[in-house]
């Protein structure tokens, strides 16, 4: 299998891993801006942008591909399904990993009594959506990620062009990646955590909610907490210089 992935500048390294249906452009300014300071890697999920695909599309599958690129421990930011991954490859990986930043995510995706997460019946819906109408579907589940910000119209555009710069992943890969933000939890893999970690969430994100940080710092009381204001589902694009404030504080608080 091949796991393409990009690397900007020199220094601590750093990998970001993108969120559902997307692929590594997305972080392309952000991972130049941070790479003034620390050798940045953007991956490719597997069958995502020029990633090949997988036979099934699990966390354990998608972390032993990336185990496969990584030379020396290294901060993973996890965009939305990106941190189950990061979490996954403190778990399964943990020679990997030195610090893990989950960003507008969280280790438990669906909401039930005792969690504030996503009803599951969003996520049925874009599971049923993608069949009838795939890039429709996307895109719909894109604006989701920017509804209600002021930049609403430009970053839709910004979301929407990235999208098509890559093939996209084919039904199966994104019926996996929602089975996987549908069906994991992994919050006793934040419980156990003997490495830092940070969630950095968005104000005004409508897939987690904002409150669900608190719930994270009661499972895991070292959690450095960001609340990023006024920021969506995708503060890397809204709100980058804040976000890297929040980066740079949690680095050097370690």
């Amino acid at each position: 299998m091949t796991i393409h992935y990009q690397v900007y500048g020199d220094g601590e390294p750093v990998v970001l891993v993108h969120g559902w249906a997307m692929h590594s452009g997305i972080w392309r300014n952000f991972a130049e801006q941070l790479a003034q300071t620390r050798r940045v890697v953007c991956v490719d999920l597997p069958g995502h942008g020029l990633s090949a695909e997988i036979p099934e599309f699990t966390l354990e599958s998608v972390c032993e591909q990336l185990s496969k690129i990584v030379d020396s421990k290294a901060c993973w930011i996890g965009w939305s399904l990106g941190g189950s991954v990061a979490l996954a490859m403190a778990r399964l990986f943990p020679e990997a990993v030195s610090s893990v930043v989950l960003l507008a995510s969280n280790p438990c995706f669906v909401e039930n009594a005792d969690w504030p997460g996503m009803p599951e019946n969003q996520l049925d819906l874009f599971a049923e959506n993608l069949s009838a109408d795939c890039e429709s579907t996307l895109l719909r589940f894109l604006s989701l990620q920017i509804n209600g910000l002021p930049e609403f119209r430009k970053l839709s555009k910004k979301l929407a062009a990235v999208l098509r710069e890559s093939r996209m992943p084919t039904e199966k890969t994104l019926q996996g990646g929602l089975a996987v933000l549908k069906q994991t939890d992994l919050r006793s893999a934040l419980a156990d955590l003997r490495v830092p970690v940070a969630a950095m969430l968005g104000e005004k994100d409508t897939l987690v909610p904002v409150g669900i940080g608190e719930a994270m710092r009661v499972i895991n009381p070292d959690l450095h907490l960001s609340v990023i204001k006024n920021a969506g589902h995708a503060p890397f694009l809204s709100h980058r210089p804040e976000l890297i404030e929040s980066l740079i504080d949690f680095w050097e608080s370690r």
